[in-house]
């Protein structure tokens, strides 16, 4: 997923051995331009890390920063940040100092000026995740003119997106996912719990301890510790829960009560 204003976008297919040059720097005119122009897309990781950054509730993030739509081809929700909703500059950007919370910037960001794709592969009956690259060239940026040289890998390490990717590797796969018809893959009740579960951490946290979640749910007691105040242990959680709720796999065994009396589980 990457920054949604495809028209700045070169259509020609990166790999991680792409050479380009590229440097951005206070002393480059068109310094923190990029920031205030753009739309982006919010990964799951990106929210956890600014929120923290910011010492906000989750939730109280989402309200302040983002709005939502459905994706093209899931119609699952993403959570987009709109810079020119902010009187066209980044909230987070000062114009000499720059990005003032640039140690946990989005993921997007990271990548600037490479965008990267993520295509759900099928061979022989097994899908695979495959990434790719390409180059984001806005006519007023200047850091192309610069000489420091780069490999997609190098940028890559020297921007520390490999945690994002990580992180964010499971999302990218459920937003890519269609229904069986072809269309959305659950409905607007899923969605909202999918925006909880993926977005508002705070709030799916006590989704976990003050609903009947755990009668349900088999989670043992060292998982419970992890999550009660580790928000990157509650996100991978809330993938095995995600994939379970959507049929993906079932990731989270259910309750052996439940199992026996075969309950009808509404999420």
């Amino acid at each position: 997923m990457v920054d949604m204003n495809m028209g700045v976008v070169e259509p020609v297919q990166l790999t991680k051995d792409s050479r380009f040059k590229f440097r951005c720097h206070p002393k480059v005119p068109c310094f923190t331009e990029c920031c205030g122009t753009t739309t982006i897309i919010l990964t799951p990781y990106d929210l956890l890390r600014l929120k923290e950054r910011l010492r906000l509730k989750s939730g109280e993030f989402l309200k302040e920063y983002t709005r939502t739509e459905p994706h093209d081809k899931s119609g699952l929700p993403m959570v987009i940040m709109d810079m020119p909703r902010f009187e066209g500059r980044c909230p987070f950007v000062k114009p000499v100092t720059g990005c003032t919370v640039y140690s946990d910037r989005p993921a997007t960001c990271r990548y600037y000026p490479i965008g990267q794709g993520t295509l759900i592969t099928e061979k022989d009956g097994e899908k695979a995740v495959e990434e790719f690259y390409f180059y984001v060239r806005e006519e007023h940026c200047k850091g192309y003119e610069e000489d420091a040289e780069w490999t997609i890998a190098s940028w890559r390490a020297d921007q520390g997106v490999d945690r994002y990717d990580e992180m964010n590797l499971e999302w990218k796969t459920m937003m890519l996912r269609r229904g069986a018809d072809g269309g959305p893959v659950t409905d607007e009740k899923g969605n909202k719990l999918f925006h909880m579960v993926m977005y508002d951490l705070d709030q799916f946290r006590r989704f976990v301890f003050k609903s009947r979640f755990r009668e349900l749910f088999h989670v043992d007691e060292d998982v419970l510790e992890k999550i009660w105040d580790d928000d990157v242990e509650l996100l991978k959680f809330g993938y095995q829960y995600v994939k379970t709720v959507l049929k993906i796999e079932q990731a989270l065994p259910l309750q052996e009560k439940v199992v026996t009396e075969s309950t009808t589980l509404t999420f």
